[in-house]
């Protein structure tokens, strides 16, 4: 019986690309190769090395303060013909960091932007500024994450700490992050992008009509 057993488990077909799974370690081309192995999986990220899996995501601490945002960038972007908005894009930042933030805001490489578009479709480079709904994920958006942004050039970083009620806006000066703080009337500006600037108390309430006065 173990004999019989044995023999038929040896036939079972292993799969010729193995899945990804959280915790997994490995390069960007294998990263790049599995996940697109798995046409079905929705968001990973590869964080220094280290594959990270999306769970589901909820409406109020995540999706609604994300259209938010991507609205405000999406109003601002508009108006600006250097400049380009995206949702969730692949970014791929180098060798061990491939990524896909909530939103992402850059000056078109024509233009002198950082980020080029590959011959597949990808963003390569650091875009100027890039935003992340931190509901659940605090830990990595302002950990390994943020790290990954700084070390490669990332202009400016936005994370939104729902449950937190905060809004962090990070420059990049001297080769480390740096936290923007709001004016008297609570507006942070940008330093990359002329006239983008955020109601950061607006944007926590969802009162967008106030927001979008900005752009």
């Amino acid at each position: 019986m173990t004999s019989t057993l044995a023999q038929s488990q040896s036939h079972i077909p292993l799969p010729s690309i193995p899945p990804l799974a959280n915790g997994d370690r490995l390069t960007r081309l294998e990263f790049e190769r599995r996940y697109f192995n798995m046409p079905k999986l929705k968001k990973a990220e590869l964080i220094k090395g280290v594959v990270y899996m999306a769970s589901p995501l909820r409406f109020t601490p995540h999706a609604e303060p994300h259209g938010w945002l991507i609205t405000w960038l999406g109003v601002y972007s508009a108006a600006k013909p250097d400049v380009q908005m995206g949702i969730e894009p692949t970014v791929r930042l180098d060798m061990d960091n491939e990524l896909q933030p909530d939103g992402v805001l850059l000056i078109r490489p024509e233009c002198g932007g950082q980020a080029t578009l590959s011959e597949d479709g990808y963003l390569e480079g650091p875009p100027e500024l890039v935003v992340e709904v931190a509901a659940s994920s605090a830990a990595i958006d302002l950990g390994n994450k943020k790290r990954a942004y700084r070390r490669n050039g990332i202009q400016e970083y936005i994370v939104w700490q729902v449950f937190d009620r905060r809004i962090d806006w990070f420059r990049l000066e001297d080769g480390d992050y740096v936290n923007l703080e709001p004016d008297e009337t609570g507006v942070i500006c940008s330093r990359s992008f002329p006239d983008l600037s955020l109601d950061v108390g607006a944007m926590i309430e969802g009162n967008m009509a106030q927001v979008l006065t900005m752009c």
